[in-house]
């Protein structure tokens, strides 16, 4: 599956919902205007099971899933690649257990040197963030629109941007040089398909 070169990057909200309820929302979501979607699940119950369906739903589609944190469930479901925070292995073994040509994410946070060491390992993109308060990721530490700056500055590969992004703050972040806006809350609070467009209305 190809990697798209920017758009609106849609993170699965799972908090209290349903297999059917997640995948309602995700189908949404694209429909909007979502280019790329990432399985995240902190408290799964049928990991297996709701990957395998967002495979498909996206594949049908023609648009990339990512799967956080586990290149094992990646591999499962024949998805497109993962996504790797801090703790969550490394590139080259991703890699290897998905295939050269799989999508490999990694978390950035606010440090550029952690993002040109991943670009040098063969990331596909970089994530810096969070940007404004955010209630999925309420204690993570914020990211400055310097940072994004600099980025763009000594990076190659795309910048995706996250953390407490609204159609209202989104703009300043893609100013600043991120490539793709992520977003959870944002998008899958209040009418997914909808939301989308008002991100999608920041690209042009």
């Amino acid at each position: 599956m190809k990697f798209p070169t920017r758009g609106l990057y849609a993170i699965t909200q799972t908090e209290q919902k349903s297999h059917a309820g997640i995948i309602n929302g995700v189908e949404a979501a694209i429909r909007g205007g979502a280019v790329l979607v990432q399985y995240r699940d902190k408290n799964p119950l049928d990991a297996l099971s709701l990957a395998a369906e967002l495979v498909q739903v996206c594949h049908q589609y023609q648009v990339p899933l990512i799967i956080n944190d586990s290149v094992e469930l990646a591999a499962a479901v024949a998805a497109d690649g993962v996504h790797l925070g801090k703790d969550d292995g490394n590139i080259a073994l991703a890699k290897d257990l998905l295939g050269a040509d799989a999508i490999i994410g990694v978390s950035c946070y606010n440090d550029v040197a952690r993002a040109l060491s991943a670009q040098q390992q063969g990331a596909t993109y970089v994530a810096f963030g969070r940007f404004f308060p955010s209630s999925s990721k309420p204690l993570a530490a914020p990211a400055s629109i310097a940072t994004l700056q600099l980025a763009k500055q000594v990076l190659a590969v795309p910048i995706v941007a996250i953390g407490g992004i609204l159609p209202e703050n989104g703009g300043q972040l893609l100013t600043a040089g991120a490539d793709f806006l992520a977003v959870i809350g944002g998008l899958f609070d209040d009418g997914p398909e909808q939301s989308a467009r008002a991100y999608k209305a920041l690209f042009g």
